[in-house]
């Protein structure tokens, strides 16, 4: 039988260095990604790709900002800047992917699905935003938004001031059923993008786009689950995850089971809040809820880790 992998990557991993930014950086950083990722195709998985959007959704806002104010062009809401971000993504992924899978002789098709994720609308993250987006403001345009759009702003340690906006927890997956029947199909589906497009329903059952930031392995962990995948891979920066990280008694682990995954977590020392802590957390949530195993690694690794010679490897 074939096995399904839901593979998430970062948004970061799309830009190298700050030398590095442009869209055609970004297709070539993505060539790399993909390439390793057919390496999984090749040795017969299934993949359903999720992927992050942070440094892109900030371009394509700074761009708005920009053009309002030279031009008094309208600003693109973010939940548009979210799918934007999808289909730019998307293409550079589906396209590469596509392009690669040719080369090697493997017939597969690749697609993205501009994917809209269910938010909770009382979700208690809406009432205490904490994600920084957009550009730097004085006081005066920030007390402004605040008052006429409804924005929630803070002062960034003596830079400016900055719009926040929450990162609710997905609920629900509003195209898993087409995402289910293309990975039925033997089709590589490119989809959560970003975490979603976060919508809302007001209660009249109609989703309504809102201003939020789905973290994008949280949205994965929630794929991985609902399409029954048999493995849940978190691409990122580091070969392995480690305990201590950056400390001098730092250790390095090949595997850990979900109790230890647990503990390590509550702990609260190990891992980074803003990077390792929330894909531990994907990752516990996915096995907690019938998941099977999980592997956290960087891309260029991932070949060597689905042969057991690296990575870090999560069990229930």
């Amino acid at each position: 039988m074939t096995k399904l992998a839901v593979v998430a990557i970062g948004g970061n991993s799309l830009i190298k260095d700050k030398a590095h930014q442009t869209i055609e950086d970004q297709y070539q950083a993505a060539k790399e990604t993909t390439f390793h990722i057919a390496d999984m195709i090749e040795q017969g998985w299934d993949v359903a790709i999720g992927h992050g959007n942070g440094p892109q959704v900030g371009f394509i806002l700074r761009r708005s900002e920009i053009a309002a104010k030279v031009e008094g062009m309208h600003e693109v809401p973010l939940d548009v800047c979210g799918a934007d971000s999808q289909g730019a993504i998307g293409y550079a992924l589906q396209q590469n992917l596509q392009n690669e899978l040719y080369h090697r002789g493997v017939k597969k098709k690749v697609v993205t699905v501009i994917t809209q994720v269910l938010v909770d609308k009382d979700d208690p993250a809406f009432k205490n935003p904490t994600k920084p987006i957009g550009g730097f403001m004085d006081e005066a345009e920030a007390m402004r938004r605040k008052s006429e759009q409804d924005w929630s702003v803070v002062e960034d340690a003596g830079r400016g001031w900055r719009r926040v906006v929450a990162s609710p927890l997905p609920k629900e997956i509003v195209e898993l059923e087409t995402v289910e029947t293309l990975l039925d199909r033997g089709i590589v589906t490119i989809t959560v993008g970003g975490g979603g497009i976060p919508v809302i329903d007001p209660g009249d059952g109609n989703y309504r786009g809102t201003a939020a930031v789905i973290d994008k392995d949280y949205a994965s962990s929630l794929l991985a689950q609902k399409v029954k995948a048999d493995l849940f891979v978190i691409s990122t920066a580091v070969e392995k995850v480690a305990l201590n990280f950056g400390k001098p008694d730092q250790k390095w682990l090949d595997r850990m089971t979900l109790a230890e995954a647990k503990a390590y977590l509550a702990e609260g020392t190990h891992f980074a809040k803003g990077s390792m802590a929330p894909k531990v957390q994907a990752i516990i949530w996915y096995l907690e809820n019938g998941g099977k195993q999980a592997l956290i690694t960087n891309p260029e690794n991932i070949g060597r880790a689905l042969k057991g010679e690296t990575g870090t490897w999560i069990a229930a």
